[in-house]
This record gives structure tokens, C-alpha cells and sequence, in this order.
């Protein structure tokens, strides 16, 4: 089998590197991307070079960061304006090769297996790549170059971001040489809880996990453990191209609070908000879902807390007054009690089919006639021209969250 040549582009601090695009006055100083600093969203959404050299990191509270650098610039988000650059540099890739897969907002993967190479090499064809998205956009991109997914991922991670000609490449001559010796938490797919279950088994690095057999992995942790067994290898089954975008399975939304939640009624408030907002998407896209999951995050940064549950519904539906009750249960039967910085709610198993209930009810059909009717006036007139009296109550999100994207500012 011929190998392929997959490249990674990764956009370097996307949401700064647009703000310092749009307004070259930023340039070479510290700029931090954040929502309201009065509020939650007070949180660091991306830092520019400048600002990381300093120890500002993504994440961090923005009067933390201020501590760590009193002259820091921030600036408030745009996340339309973020949508509409990936855009265009999505359609500067797609100028070098048809099989362009979108991985995020500000990540993408390419295959030019086969194809000519501009350059002549992968290095050359990535530093045209660089070029053009700098001279077109004023963003520098970093690129990691492999014989698969995966391996691009990690050459772009673990090792182009840290160089100055923002260009690596793995391949399964080099791949166990250069990651072997790298932590564990380096490997694409193991996030900090993964890191503790192979700490405690004595897996400190990608190739003692590597050393590991493959079907203690399996036994223990299943499919993800295999997977993650293959990863430290540097095998990866998966390809680029359209074809790969798959239809989503489930539709969630989670909700940063804009402070600590400690009261209960308050809390259930802003699930039934989300719940109803999961729901419309779900409806939207013709669709109904077999399963919800509920999950709640802690206020405690240093000890991170909640829990996430999920339980499968007696018949599909979109409907979230059906929904609602299995959400409060899982939510009543779970909260520890402790304040609440984020909870989110997902309908998934989506599917188009629904089981006929005998015997047939007049009563149903005219409440799915009216949830109908209430997602056009939705759609024509926005989110807020028809909504539950609860929604005014004290701790309510929904008309602070109404024309936002992604909980910020369009």
C-alpha cells in the first residue's frame, strides 16, 4: 500500500491571531481574547505569542492573567467574524487539494496523497500552505505533516508548534523514536483523567503505553483503550475527504454560568432552558433522539467536580416537556450539592423514525401541531419572540444567551 501524505493545519491563536489581523495595531503585543470580565465568561479564549510568553494561557480567569501582566490588551469576541476567516482559509486549502476535512474552528486536515505537490516536497508544499494564509489573511499556520491522521496531529501538536519554521513531519520510520520518550499526556486522545488511570497502572510515557499488549487495553478500558493502544503506535485507519464528515449523532448545548449556581430551582431553570434549545435544534433537523445525557461541571478549578449521566428515553422524541423529567431525575439523583460552574444537556441516537403509539391520541397531535407552530415563530422572528414565563425568572439564561454564538457575542 502506498503511503499518503496527510497534512494538519493549525491556525496559531486563532481567536487573537483574527483580532491582530483586523486591527494591525495589536501587532507584538500581549492580547487576550475574553468575554466580560465582570462575568464567567471573563475566561481567556486565546492568547496571542506574546501574551503566552508572559503565562497567560487559554482557560485561565482574566484577572489572573491581568496579575501576570498588568499592560495585557483585552479583547472582547467576535465569533462570527472567527466563522467567516476559517472560511476563507478553508478555501485557500481547497486551491491545493479537493480532500479538505475540517477538524475545528481553527484546525484542518488535507490529503495530497497522489496529487502534486506545489512545492515538490511536503516541507515546500507546506511552506506555500503558510505563505499564502499569511499573505491572505495575516494568520500564521503551523502545519504537521504524516503518513495518516493521527501522526499529522502529533507531528503539528507535539513538535511544528514549537518550531520556528512551523513545519514537522512523522512517519512510521520516526514515529516511535520522536513520541515514545514524550508524557503520556502528549498522546492525541488521552485528556487529564486518562492520565491518572495510566499513571496508576505505571504508564508514564506514550511508549510505555506502547509496550503495553493490546488486549490489556482492550479488557480494560474497551474500544478506547484499543484505540488509544493503536494511537501510541502511530496507526491510524482513518481517511480525509468529504466523505468523512459524518452525519452527528446527537445535539447538544452547554452553558457556561455567568457565576457560581448554588440554588436548585435556579439550576433546573437553566436545564429546562438548554433542554428546550436541544430540543428546537433536534426538530430543526428533522430528527428525534433515543437517548439524553446531562452533564454537570463544578465550580472548584483546582478540583474539578459534577458528574455526566445519560439514560435512554422509552420512545424517541424532540419534545422537551417528555425530555425535561428525565433530565430533573438524573440531575436530582446526581448533584452533589456543591456550586455549579457549567451543565449541559445532549439528545442523542438521533434518528428520522418514529413509532406509531396505539392507541392513536388527538391530544398528542395537536401538542406537536403547536410545538410546530412555535418553531416557525422561532425561526422567522428569533429565540426571544416567544419563550416560558419561567425565563424571566431570577437565574435565567435564555434572554442574556439570545443571538449569541457558542455563548459570545456574534
Amino acid at each position: 500500500m502506498s503511503s499518503k501524505t496527510i497534512f494538519l493545519a493549525d491556525m496559531e491563536s486563532f481567536y487573537a491571531s483574527v483580532e491582530t489581523a483586523r486591527n494591525p495595531s495589536l501587532r507584538g503585543k500581549p492580547v487576550a481574547v475574553c468575554g466580560d470580565p465582570a462575568l464567567r465568561h471573563g475566561i481567556i479564549l486565546a492568547a496571542s505569542r506574546e501574551a503566552k510568553a508572559l503565562g497567560v494561557k487559554t482557560g485561565q480567569p482574566a484577572w489572573e492573567a491581568q496579575r501576570m501582566c498588568p499592560w495585557i490588551i483585552f479583547v472582547h469576541p467576535h465569533m462570527q467574524l472567527y466563522i467567516d476567516y476559517s472560511l476563507r482559509i478553508t478555501t485557500i486549502f481547497e486551491q491545493f487539494t479537493d480532500r479538505v476535512l475540517p477538524y475545528s474552528i481553527d484546525e484542518q486536515f488535507l490529503d495530497l496523497s497522489g496529487s502534486f505537490l506545489p512545492g515538490g516536497s511536503p516541507r515546500a508544499t507546506a511552506q506555500l500552505l503558510i505563505e499564502n494564509i499569511w499573505s491572505e489573511t495575516g494568520i500564521r499556520c503551523r502545519i504537521g505533516v504524516g503518513e495518516n491522521p493521527l501522526q499529522a496531529k502529533m507531528a503539528c501538536d507535539c513538535f511544528a508548534k514549537k518550531r520556528p519554521d512551523l513545519f514537522f513531519e512523522l512517519n512510521s520510520a520516526n514515529y516511535a523514536n520522536l513520541t515514545w520518550p514524550l508524557p503520556i499526556g502528549s498522546l492525541f486522545g488521552v485528556g487529564y483523567r486518562m492520565v491518572r488511570n495510566f499513571q496508576r497502572i505505571g504508564v508514564r510515557t506514550i511508549g510505555h503505553l506502547a509496550a503495553l499488549p493490546r488486549d490489556i487495553l482492550r479488557r480494560r478500558w474497551g474500544i478506547s483503550g484499543e484505540v488509544l493502544w493503536l494511537n501510541a503506535q502511530g496507526i491510524d485507519y482513518s481517511s480525509v475527504g468529504p466523505d468523512q464528515i459524518q452525519e452527528q449523532k446527537g445535539v447538544g448545548h452547554t452553558a457556561t454560568l455567568p457565576r457560581d449556581y448554588r440554588n436548585q430551582q435556579e439550576i433546573e431553570l437553566v436545564l429546562l432552558e438548554i433542554t428546550e434549545e436541544v430540543c428546537q435544534r433536534t426538530r430543526r433537523r428533522q430528527k428525534i433522539g433515543t437517548t439524553v445525557h446531562l452533564h454537570c461541571r463544578g465550580a472548584d478549578f483546582d478540583h474539578p467536580g459534577g458528574f455526566s449521566r445519560q439514560k435512554k428515553l422509552p420512545e424517541a422524541t424532540a419534545n422537551a416537556m417528555t425530555i425535561y423529567p428525565t433530565i430533573l431525575n438524573l440531575f436530582r439523583q446526581h448533584w452533589d450539592r456543591k456550586p455549579l460552574r457549567a451543565v449541559g444537556v445532549s439528545l442523542n441516537g438521533l434518528t428520522d423514525y418514529r413509532q406509531l403509539r396505539l392507541p392513536f391520541s388527538a391530544c398528542a397531535a395537536k401538542e406537536e401541531s403547536l410545538i410546530r407552530t412555535a418553531d416557525q415563530l422561532r425561526e422567522r422572528f428569533g429565540k426571544t419572540s416567544l419563550f416560558r414565563a419561567s425565563s424571566l425568572r431570577p437565574g435565567a439564561q435564555l434572554l442574556q444567551r439570545a443571538g449569541k454564538i457558542g455563548g459570545h457575542d456574534a
